[in-house]
C-alpha cells in the first residue's frame, strides 16, 4: 500500500503561509526531490491555484537550477485538485478529483505505485481527521509570523504522533518528520 505524506512548510508559530518560508536553493531541491519520489499530490482549490504559478516558470525558467526543475518536476507530477467551486483545471498534469475525498484517497493508497502527497491545509486536517495521513513532513520555518492561516486548527482530538528523524537547513529551517503511533 502506498503511503500518504503531508508535506507543509509553516512558521514555528504554526502558520502556513508560503511568502513567510525561505525558499532558497536547498529547500527547491529537497522539495524536488520529495516531488519525483511520488507519483501524484493532492490540492485544495486554494493551494493547487498558487502552485500554478510554477507553470510559469516552466515556459520562462529563472536560471536558478533548483529553482527551475522544481518547476519542471511540479508541472510533471500528478495533481488531484479536490474543489467544490472548479468546474475544470488547464493544468495537463491535473485533473479534478471525482470523488469524496476519503474514497479518492482510500483508492489511490491501494493502487500499485510510488507515495501520495498532500500539500493543503484544508486537506491535510480533513485527511488527519479521517487518520489516512501515514506520515508527516513539517517544515518549520525560522519565522514567527503572529497570524494566518494555522495548521491544525479544527483538530479536536489528541493524536500522539512518533518521531521519525529531522533534517536541517542552512536557512535554520527544519523538516520534523513523524508518523502516527
Amino acid at each position: 500500500m502506498r503511503k500518504l505524506i503531508a508535506a507543509i512548510n509553516m512558521t514555528i508559530d504554526g502558520f502556513c503561509d508560503h511568502t513567510a518560508g525561505i525558499a532558497d536553493e536547498e529547500l527547491h531541491q529537497h522539495y524536488a526531490d520529495l516531488l519525483d519520489n511520488a507519483d501524484a499530490i493532492l490540492y485544495g482549490r486554494i493551494t493547487f491555484q498558487l502552485m500554478e504559478y510554477w507553470r510559469t516558470v516552466v515556459k520562462n525558467p529563472t536560471g536558478t537550477p533548483s529553482t527551475d526543475e522544481f518547476a519542471v518536476v511540479m508541472d510533471k507530477i500528478t495533481k488531484i485538485v479536490f474543489s467544490r467551486t472548479l468546474k475544470n483545471v488547464e493544468w495537463e498534469s491535473a485533473r479534478l478529483a471525482n470523488r469524496d475525498l476519503e474514497e479518492e484517497v482510500l483508492e489511490l493508497k491501494q493502487q500499485p505505485g510510488k507515495d501520495i502527497l498532500v500539500g493543503s491545509p484544508s486537506l491535510i486536517v480533513a485527511l488527519t481527521q479521517l487518520g489516512l495521513i501515514d506520515q508527516y513532513q513539517l517544515c518549520v520555518h525560522p519565522v514567527i509570523l503572529g497570524k494566518g492561516l494555522t495548521l491544525f486548527k479544527n483538530i479536536n482530538d489528541k493524536i500522539t504522533l512518533k518521531l521519525l528523524k529531522t533534517k536541517s537547513f542552512s536557512s535554520g529551517a527544519i523538516i520534523l518528520y513523524y508518523e502516527g503511533l
